[in-house]
């Protein structure tokens, strides 16, 4: 069954023929939760997917405070994680108990790349190694990782570090042994 996310006002993101929810009382783990596709995925997830739990993993504390006062109807539904995605052991125990993972995580502008290339290596790549890794070692069922329209023929470190994130994700379909994780 293929996704296609429309996070606008449709009912939910999953298309199936009998409108339940891929998403529906699966507990669900969306890393870059604050930026500002994390927010609105957290948003549709928890206003149409019903979710059994949404823990939001970011780096950015004022972020997540601010976000935590906007979602505060949801209480029983959200947890916000500091954390950041070139910390395998701080994600490994993010990922305890999780269903999904939505992997928006990432450096994502030129500039700051261009200008900080390693950091954008250490996040975009690595980041994204370690997600395969503790989402296999946490039997998770399906990563989903946002990409870049910089990765197509990348001209420069964003796009770059992007598509080679997109070829470890596709890739660890193979890497990923016997386990039944699907990574897309």
């Amino acid at each position: 069954m293929g996704l296609s996310f429309q996070l606008n006002n449709s009912k939910n993101i999953c298309g199936s023929k009998d409108n339940m929810s891929l998403f529906n009382n699966k507990n669900i783990l969306v890393t870059g939760g604050t930026g500002s596709l994390g927010k609105e995925l957290v948003r549709h997830l928890l206003k149409y997917e019903h979710p059994e739990i949404v823990r939001i993993f970011d780096v950015d504390e004022t972020e997540q405070f601010e976000f935590q006062h906007e979602l505060k109807g949801y209480k029983d539904k959200v947890r916000f994680l500091l954390g950041d995605v070139r910390d395998k052991e701080r994600l490994n125990r993010a990922v305890e108990n999780i269903d999904i993972i939505f992997h928006t995580a990432a450096l994502k502008h030129v500039t700051a790349c261009e200008y900080n290339p390693f950091e954008a290596v250490k996040t975009n790549v690595l980041g994204t190694q370690n997600i395969i890794d503790v989402a296999i070692d946490n039997k998770v069922k399906k990563i989903i990782f946002t990409s870049s329209d910089k990765a197509v023929n990348p001209s420069n470190t964003m796009g770059a570090t992007k598509l080679l994130a997109e070829k470890l994700m596709t890739s660890a379909n193979y890497y990923k042994g016997s386990n039944d994780c699907v990574f897309s």
